[in-house]
Formats: structure tokens, sequence, C-alpha cells
């Protein structure tokens, strides 16, 4: 093998080692901003032709499923760069986390309130 062929495959694995490294930071700085959001990152899938991905340059683009405060499941395109922060767009619920009732509210609340008078009334040592 001659040299220029050994120069263009460890310029080919040093590029994918990169782009490896770079996907790995991203899913960080993504759940970082999600956690901020009070929510968790469910899933990641790289999604180059995404949502704004025309004329992008040093951005990636993601399509990514997260739960909210509320644990509603949400699916949405993130684009995100080590300079530019996570930019969220198409952010819709995919799936609805039903409420507790009223009636299973309240029981929940007497069921807290019990717990706590009891505790109070024989304290720990």
């Amino acid at each position: 093998m001659d040299f220029s062929a050994i120069v263009i495959i460890v310029i080919i694995g040093l590029g994918l080692a990169i782009r490896l490294m770079a996907g790995a930071c991203d899913k960080e700085r993504i759940a970082n901003h999600i956690r901020s959001m009070d929510g968790e990152l469910v899933d990641k899938r790289w999604d180059p032709f995404g949502p704004g991905w025309y004329g992008e340059k040093n951005a990636r683009i993601y399509e990514i499923d997260y739960k909210d405060r509320d644990g509603h499941l949400h699916r949405a395109h993130v684009k995100t760069s080590m300079l530019s922060g996570v930019y969220l767009t198409n952010d819709h619920i995919i799936k609805r986390v039903s409420s507790p009732s009223l009636a299973e509210e309240k029981a929940d609340l007497l069921k807290r309130l019990a717990e706590i008078e009891r505790l109070e009334g024989n304290p720990a040592d």
C-alpha cells in the first residue's frame, strides 16, 4: 500500500472518530437541555435532513423523544452544535399521560395526611 492510500484511510478514520465523539457530546448537551426543562430524554436519532438542514454547515440535527415534567411523551427535532446551544423545533406531544381523577387524588392525599399524622404521633428517636 502506498503512502497516499494510508493517508486517505487515516483521514477517513479520523473524520469518523470525530463524528462519533460529536454525537456523544450532542447527546449529553441535549439531555442537559431537556433536564433543565424538568424533562427526561428517552431517545435520540440522527436526522441529517431534518428541518433546517439546508444551508446549515456546523449544526447536527436529531429527532428526539422526551418526557416533560407532567410525564407526557414528546417528539421534536433538535439542532445543536458545540458552540450554538440546543434549539427544539416541531415539538409535539405523541402520548398524553392520563391525569388521576379528583376522587383518586383526594384518596391519595388523605392517605398521605394519615401517614404524616401517624409519624407526628410517634416521633423517631
